[in-house]
């Protein structure tokens, strides 16, 4: 029986290893080598410090012989082949995912929102950072409380900057919030905001990465997304909504979706613009 050693960061069971160097070709840091033919692939100089902890290492060895400190085997996931999607269906649930602009009242379950943050988590981040963290506001009123905040934004931005104000069609939105219609979260239940400290340059894309996986998620589960711009973009540069959101000192609101049921069915995928691609041969 092997005995894993917890002061060696990645550790390769000799008995099972098959020196086919699939670990030491798919480590993105390049941090393990083999040194003979005989041995098991082991760490260069400064490996551990150079590890990004992401696991392709034991996610790929097929003979299941490398563990490693940092990723305790009761956490690890088989990949389950009879799960695996074909590329049409795929293809199908990519085209056919709607922004939704129309809600139910009806809350959305808590359970069902941590399993789509849950599988939020797994989307690709810079370095394997993983920086996003998520404020759901979850209680309706409040999210209504919020709203009206985009809104003074927006009455502000008539004023400060007449022209942005303008193209965004301001004067639309807020002469239809007057009389009770929603143009910023649209009468949604809930809204889920991805935020990171600014400080890690990874922070925006992996916030705009993990809230797309969300959304995707929220559509195979019946439910309806829709991309919250004008709040985000508000939260951003509206003292008062962006205390009120509190978030984590030198974090910023790097994306924000609404979330409910939605209202309607869609039943057919309108075409969308050709394809422009340029190949370089």
């Amino acid at each position: 029986m092997t005995i894993y050693c917890e002061i060696i960061m990645i550790h390769i069971d000799p008995d099972r290893c098959k020196r086919d160097l699939i670990c030491v070709m798919e480590c993105p840091t390049r941090i393990l080598e083999q040194k003979t033919k005989e041995a098991p692939p082991v760490l260069v100089r400064d490996g551990e410090s150079l590890c990004i902890r992401c696991g392709h290492c034991v996610a790929v060895c097929p003979h299941e012989a490398l563990s490693h400190r940092d990723i305790p085997r009761d956490q690890i996931e088989p990949v389950r082949p009879e799960l695996q999607v074909s590329f049409d269906q795929a293809a199908q649930l990519l085209k056919s995912r709607r922004s939704i602009r129309s809600y139910k009242s009806k809350p959305v379950e808590r359970e069902k929102i941590l399993d789509i943050l849950n599988v939020a988590r797994f989307a690709p981040s810079g370095h394997n950072n993983q920086p996003v963290s998520w404020l759901v506001i979850y209680n309706t009123d409040e999210l209504r409380r919020l709203t009206a905040m985009v809104i003074d934004w927006m009455r502000q931005m008539q004023q400060d900057n007449p022209a942005m104000a303008a193209q965004w069609h301001f004067d639309r939105i807020l002469a239809g919030y007057e009389i009770g219609m929603d143009g910023i979260c649209r009468h949604a239940p809930h809204l889920l905001i991805a935020h990171a400290d600014k400080a890690d340059p990874t922070a925006p894309d992996a916030c705009v990465i993990a809230a797309s996986a969300a959304e995707l998620g929220a559509f195979t589960m019946g439910l309806g997304v829709c991309w919250a711009g004008f709040f985000r973009t508000a939260a951003l540069f509206w003292p008062p909504l962006s205390q009120a959101l509190a978030l984590p000192a030198g974090h910023l609101p790097y994306a924000a979706l609404i979330l409910g049921y939605p209202r309607f069915v869609y039943h057919r995928i309108p075409p969308r613009k050709q394809l422009s691609i340029t190949w370089r041969t």
